[in-house]
């Protein structure tokens, strides 16, 4: 290769390293699920109705991992509710596997910012009210299914433990459990790592990401960590302050199996993605 040629590739190389923007487009035969020109108010006292998003086009790939980052209030949260069906859009539509979403479904897994067990219940009963709640198996069935998944995340021995004396490690390792005995088709997840301390929730991110990356699921989260959203996925969408629109998004570039500390220390884009987010979040 000549000094000429050599030079071309390494700028060719730079370029392609750079954090690029992709254009939202409703393509619902390619999406696990797609938000197609969805707007929702909510009504207010006196009369008044407030925007919670607008105008909001955004397509997920199925059995990808996409993220939201935005301000406080930009509608994050409302949109898993738009996509779980809990809510209905006060325009545009929402669709998933195909099929336009009017009411609540069955096959979605959630996880909260906090963990949501059951205090009156152990480790093993938690895990097993998500397949009570579907009907699902025998008594017999469900107890070994669910030791079988608490064994995964690495709380065997643990079975019969109340969450009061639990660490905020292992509930929200319950709840990962819990979430995944389901095998739900999507997975939307509110912040679930943020109670966490630093430690303790890189652990947990890379336990979330060792079981999704084996069953890929189609994942949602939404965050206000950006370095969380770059480490964890395919895609990042940035929405504006409220009402929420989508500013920008991006296609993550890092290959997988992920090990967060590994992109954290050791990939020199990371910073590059972190700039460029961050950037877009400070235009506002």
């Amino acid at each position: 290769m000549t000094a000429g040629n050599s030079s071309r590739q390494e700028t060719a190389d730079a370029e392609l390293a750079r954090p690029h923007r992709i254009v939202p487009a409703a393509n619902a035969a390619s999406a696990g699920v797609l938000i197609d020109g969805v707007t929702h108010r909510f009504a207010a006292p006196g009369g008044r109705e407030i925007t919670a998003i607008r105008d909001v086009t955004i397509e997920i790939p199925a059995e990808g991992f996409t993220a939201g980052v935005g301000p406080s209030g930009c509608g994050k949260s409302t949109l898993l509710n738009l996509i779980s069906g809990l809510m209905k859009p006060t325009e545009g539509r929402v669709i998933v596997r195909d099929a336009e979403v009017t009411d609540v479904r069955g096959d979605i897994g959630y996880m909260p910012a906090r963990d949501a067990l059951l205090p009156w219940r152990t480790v093993i009963g938690n895990v097993e009210f998500a397949l009570e709640m579907q009907g699902a198996h025998s008594s017999k069935r469900r107890s070994d299914m669910a030791r079988t998944m608490i064994e995964a995340v690495g709380l065997g021995g643990f079975e019969n433990y109340f969450p009061h004396a639990l660490s905020h490690g292992m509930r929200q390792r319950t709840a990962i459990a819990r979430t995944f005995i389901t095998n739900p088709d999507i997975m939307l997840l509110d912040e679930p790592f943020s109670a966490l301390d630093a430690q303790t929730r890189v652990h947990v991110q890379n336990l979330f990401l060792s079981m999704w990356e084996r069953a890929r699921h189609t994942v949602v989260l939404i965050t206000h960590d950006v370095m969380e959203a770059v480490a964890l996925a395919d895609r990042v969408v940035v929405f504006s302050s409220a009402p929420g629109t989508v500013k920008a998004a991006y296609d993550i570039a890092f290959p997988r199996p992920r090990v967060v500390e590994n992109l954290l220390f050791n990939e020199p884009r990371f910073r590059e993605y972190l700039k460029q987010i961050w950037s877009d979040l400070g235009d506002d």
